[in-house]
């Protein structure tokens, strides 16, 4: 399915607002969910492959909860811009991840790079435009006109909802069970 991400955003002083990317993998691998190496070189080698600026190294942990299919490994990398974080659930063959930065990026080809990296054959994704509370009036009117336009043209691929100030963007369809 081809996905949409809102072309130009709604620009505060000049430039976007921060993007943050929200990734529900299902379906994964469960050896590539389990690998902390695969984990650690996504986290090391992503930032400077969208144009972002790693702080500090990425810290990658293997976390065994109460209940056992709660396990998997987490990990996150602070970037200049923002940061990166994964969490792994091997068992249920599920995965999360957030590309969250200040600095515009191309969320489709992040999208696509994820779904590579961690073989996920199903996704629920969104995006969040965030701070936009410091949009002006005529932004924020110009971004709501645009969102409601896009959904109404692909209505079974985008649904949009206020979140905590925010426009969430669900651009491929939601997981049926």
């Amino acid at each position: 399915m081809d996905t949409e991400i809102f072309g130009e955003g709604v620009k505060i002083d000049g430039g976007y607002p921060p993007l943050h990317l929200v990734v529900d993998g299902y379906g994964a691998d469960a050896a590539k969910l389990k690998d902390t190496d695969l984990v650690y070189r996504f986290l090391d080698e992503y930032p400077s492959a969208i144009g972002m600026t790693k702080i500090v190294p990425p810290q990658v942990y293997v976390y065994h909860g109460k209940t056992a299919q709660d396990w998997g490994v987490s990990g996150f990398v602070l970037i200049a811009e923002s940061h990166i974080s994964v969490h792994t659930f091997p068992d249920r063959r599920y995965v999360n991840i957030d590309i969250f930065s200040c600095k515009d990026f191309d969320a489709t080809a992040s999208l696509e790079d994820v779904k590579r990296a961690f073989d996920l054959p199903e996704v629920s994704v969104w995006t969040l435009e965030r701070g936009i509370e410091f949009a002006t009036p005529r932004q924020a009117y110009n971004g709501m006109v645009r969102e409601r336009l896009t959904a109404n043209r692909a209505p079974d691929a985008i649904h949009s909802a206020d979140a905590a100030g925010g426009a969430a963007v669900q651009i491929e369809p939601s997981r049926n069970d």
